[in-house]
């Protein structure tokens, strides 16, 4: 069983064949689908299921805090089942791999108080942009 499922059971949240399937989709490290792709996985898995349905099971998740939203070039949004565990993304510049890292030290530390403008700080985003190894062969 993957650890979203497991949460998603400790939640008490009705697990439907169609949401099991997409929670199954999303299962893995360094998983960072658009919602076609799990779309597309899924009716591997479960064919009849619609497209309506993957996209309202992923709001459901996103809403339950159980799987994040991810932007990393201005298109579409990919889904991170990782989200309970702080971490930043590294993603290729040339086939968009996303990758999840875990940088050591404080990130909040590189920005100095002048340039928080009064703000209190709850959370820091980095992504890291790079060429992955498959695409510096190319």
């Amino acid at each position: 069983m993957s650890d979203l499922l497991e949460r998603l059971r400790g939640r008490g949240w009705r697990l439907t064949a169609q949401r099991r399937v997409v929670a199954e989709v999303l299962d893995g490290d360094h998983v960072h689908y658009t919602a076609d792709e799990v779309h597309a996985r899924a009716a591997e898995l479960l064919p009849e299921i619609s497209r309506a349905t993957v996209y309202n099971t992923l709001g459901e998740l996103v809403s339950l805090g159980e799987v994040m939203e991810v932007s990393t070039d201005g298109r579409a949004k990919r889904y991170d089942p990782n989200a309970h565990h702080a971490h930043q993304h590294l993603v290729c510049s040339r086939c968009g791999t996303i990758r999840d890292v875990h940088p050591s030290g404080d990130l909040l530390a590189g920005l100095p108080a002048e340039e928080r403008f009064g703000f209190r700080v709850a959370a820091v985003e980095v992504t890291y942009r790079g060429v992955c190894p498959d695409c510096a062969e190319a």
